[in-house]
């Protein structure tokens, strides 16, 4: 499966292109610089550089040709200020479905946050982040084009992964390592069944594979 993943240099996508690479999979990250593509060879995947803030619909999806998902999971990271919130957390996001859909790609998940919403209210930059990460998850879900999922994690730690989760439409806010986020997401590429819906994830007692699994059943 040649999966391409949007803020592929980030902490989470690092770990999921190992996953995903040592299962045999070819990932493939978009990246902003071309030093960090290092860290992508190492992790076993491709390097594309490509700015989604500045890139055309057309260089998207030329990217995107060929590919059996996307993940979006890039994000303006800390520091950066509401602009960024917008451009980055939503409409790049928005510019990559564009492309997903432009190139045939339907299994499209997205690593969004505990809270988003489009409607947030609030002044501060965090406020602006949950209303982009919200209003990229409605534009997500109204594509039929797209067999999506939403992925919202809490509050995110690099403590090494349990594998044990809580992996359900409402958890209740909690922490979760990063480790365990990239496992969910290889799991949700893994099972099409959970395309349609929208998760929440927390640290928790029971195994990625089978949490996965019960949520695609129910």
């Amino acid at each position: 499966m040649r999966v391409v993943i949007a803020g592929g240099h980030g902490k989470i996508a690092l770990r999921l292109e190992r996953l995903l690479a040592a299962g045999g999979h070819d990932p493939v990250g978009i990246i902003r610089r071309a030093e960090q593509a290092d860290d992508l060879l190492e992790a076993g995947a491709e390097p594309v550089v490509l700015d989604l803030e500045s890139a055309s619909p057309g260089d998207v999806r030329r990217v995107l040709e060929g590919a059996d998902a996307a993940v979006f999971a890039a994000g303006a990271g800390p520091g950066s200020g509401v602009d960024r919130k917008d451009t980055v957390d939503r409409a790049a996001a928005v510019l990559f479905a564009d492309g997903a859909e432009a190139a045939g790609v339907r299994r499209f998940v997205i690593v969004s946050s505990m809270g988003a919403d489009a409607g947030h209210q609030g002044d501060e930059v965090f406020d602006a982040y949950l209303r982009a990460k919200g209003a990229a998850d409605d534009d997500v879900r109204s594509r039929p084009g797209l067999d999506w999922t939403v992925l919202r994690p809490g509050m995110l730690t690099d403590d090494a992964g349990t594998g044990l989760v809580r992996l359900e439409a409402h958890t209740g806010r909690g922490p979760i390592p990063r480790d365990d986020v990239a496992a969910v997401l290889a799991e949700l590429l893994d099972t099409p069944a959970t395309a349609g819906l929208t998760l929440e994830l927390v640290s928790g007692t029971v195994p990625v594979s089978v949490a996965t699994k019960d949520i695609a059943g129910n």
